[in-house]
């Protein structure tokens, strides 16, 4: 047990540090550690269906998520104009895919999983091969933005966030960046407040359905908020082009291997 809690302890901490150093959430690390090692069959079989998985990886993506925002709000760099309305647009989503996870079987789990995470893995590398058109620090003098393309992507992103227990911060960092013109910094730090309020609401769905397993959520939970501490810190000085870039392509051979894993479902 004691060994278990260490372990737990020390995935939240890099979870927190690497999801919150480059905008991911820390869901896209938990959910296939899940899959592979917490898992039935795996090394500690915490897990017996998909609805846990995601339900408790989205403890850990809220813990991050307040944390890092808590860190960007004292640095100033939450765009609150686009983050409330953005906000409130993921809790619709959010309530239901926390529903539609719990009709999944493990092995549906792995094969739409796997389809997410090689989507998200072009995302990430396409991202590494073209320049933000706005890399400052602070939002310009007369900053707009379409609000309303933001809305509308912030629902899919509850879902989304909900369904596979991760966060979103993989699909809004990159839309506000080159469809709304956000700065980096500014759209990451906005993105985790974004996050933060719609893992809120995805947990308490998922633990009025009882699928949250509460030794792994809290032990990778308290390791996640010191760590989203430190990955906060950590992205005031370091370009994260080169991390992206090698995390792209190993979510990609994952997503191959989540796909052949859940391959034999029906899909009809």
């Amino acid at each position: 047990m004691f060994m278990a809690i260490l372990l737990f302890l020390l995935l939240g901490l890099f979870v927190g540090t690497f999801g919150t150093l480059v905008g991911i959430g820390g869901g896209l690390i938990c959910v296939p550690v899940f899959i592979f090692f917490m898992s039935d069959g795996g090394l500690y079989p915490y897990f017996h269906t998909a609805a846990q998985i995601t339900g408790t990886s989205l403890v850990v993506v809220l813990s991050n998520a307040v944390s890092g925002t808590i860190a960007y709000i004292r640095q100033k760099r939450v765009f609150f104009r686009a983050a409330v309305p953005f906000a409130i647009a993921t809790l619709p989503g959010a309530f239901i895919g926390s529903y539609i996870v719990n009709e999944f079987s493990a092995p549906q789990l792995d094969f739409y999983y796997g389809l997410f995470v090689l989507c998200m893995a072009c995302i990430m590398f396409w991202n590494t091969m073209h320049k933000p058109p706005v890399d400052l620090l602070d939002l310009p003098e007369g900053f707009t933005f379409n609000k309303w393309i933001g809305i509308t992507a912030s629902f899919g992103v509850g879902f989304v966030s909900s369904i596979f227990g991760v966060g979103g911060g993989i699909i809004h960092v990159p839309l506000m960046i080159y469809l709304l013109g956000f700065p980096v910094h500014v759209a990451t730090a906005t993105s985790h407040f974004i996050l933060a309020c719609s893992a809120i609401f995805g947990v308490v769905s998922h633990f009025l359905l009882d699928h949250i397993i509460w030794l792994p959520a809290i032990c990778i939970s308290i390791g996640a908020a010191i760590g989203a501490q430190l990955g906060a810190r950590i992205s005031q000085k370091t370009k994260s082009k080169v991390i992206l870039g090698l995390l792209s392509l190993a979510m990609f051979a994952l997503g191959i291997r989540l796909i052949l894993m859940g391959g034999h479902i029906s899909l009809g």
